[in-house]
């Protein structure tokens, strides 16, 4: 286990003011977070540091002396964090959000500069990112799969659906009249001799799509692996290829015809966007202004 200082921060804060609570709301950050420092700083010195009592951290003896050893230390790092670092935003809240990188770029970016609170995104696995919201590394994700955490409450807001779209200069007529047809052999070949887009990270959505509609999972490879979904829809936007991909990433070029809406497949896949927080917080103002954001986006689809 790597040693962090932020845990001797939150160490000294509880010391100072006996009160989880209390160094919660002096240091920004959430009572679960506090508890996660103060239990990985106890396992990493190997000894109890406090003694919980009623509404009361009392220090144990070897808390006490880490005190005295720690102090001018810290005490410097804090005068240069308030020299080097002085703005108007030493009092601001830090609010840290877990979502995926595609679902941030559409939706959040845009508004990130003009938040009056300081912001902290994450990106990663839907699991990983359940996991610190329980231990109160996160304070909000934003999801389509729902954990079973007792402290955490899931709240619906949105829908995507998982769609077959080309390029805006694509020529789908043969796939289409195959489907027709109700050729759906005929329709899969051609699919696969075709130009495809996906990412490195994740090809779930290519796979749960073709089993779905072909009874089997795809047995050819993409022929551009690019970064994430939004560089799917830059790079086909006016050309050629096919890629499966959440509607909601390619409203916009849907619209003005720089791709094309192909298929939705026989079984459509359908997914629930959930918000996911804490039953109880103490950014219960910030996290509804994102909230909105998202509300606000789901309403103009």
């Amino acid at each position: 286990m790597a040693l962090n200082l932020e845990w001797f921060r939150t160490f000294k804060t509880i010391y100072e003011t006996g009160s989880l609570t209390a160094t919660a709301q002096q240091l920004y950050i959430s009572q679960p977070g506090v508890s996660l420092h103060l239990n990985s700083l106890e396992t990493y010195v190997g000894y109890k540091l406090f003694d919980r009592a009623a509404r009361k951290m009392v220090p144990t003896e070897r808390a006490k002396m880490l005190y005295n050893y720690i102090l001018e230390a810290l005490n410097r790092l804090e005068l240069a964090e308030e020299h080097f670092f002085r703005s108007s935003d030493t009092h601001k809240p830090s609010v840290s959000i877990g979502m995926c990188l595609e679902t941030y770029q559409f939706t959040l970016e845009q508004y990130i500069s003009s938040l009056p609170f300081n912001v902290s995104i994450k990106f990663g696995d839907y699991l990983d990112m359940q996991h610190d919201l329980d231990h109160g590394l996160l304070d909000l994700i934003v999801t389509p799969q729902k954990g079973s955490q007792a402290n955490i409450e899931y709240v619906p807001f949105s829908k995507e659906r998982i769609v077959l779209v080309s390029g805006g200069k694509q020529d789908s007529k043969e796939f289409r009249q195959r489907l027709e047809e109700k050729d759906l052999e005929g329709a899969e070949n051609w699919l696969k001799e075709q130009t495809w887009y996906s990412t490195a990270a994740d090809m779930e959505n290519l796979r749960r799509f073709w089993h779905l509609n072909f009874s089997r999972h795809p047995d050819f490879r993409p022929n551009y692996i690019v970064p994430n979904k939004c560089s799917i829809v830059r790079c086909m936007s006016g050309s050629k290829g096919f890629a499966v991909i959440p509607d909601f990433l390619c409203r916009q070029e849907l619209q003005t015809g720089q791709l094309k809406l192909v298929w939705e497949g026989k079984n459509t896949i359908e997914n629930t966007l959930y918000f996911g927080k804490r039953k109880k917080t103490m950014f219960a103002k910030e996290i509804g202004m994102i909230e909105g954001f998202f509300m606000e986006q789901a309403v103009m689809a």
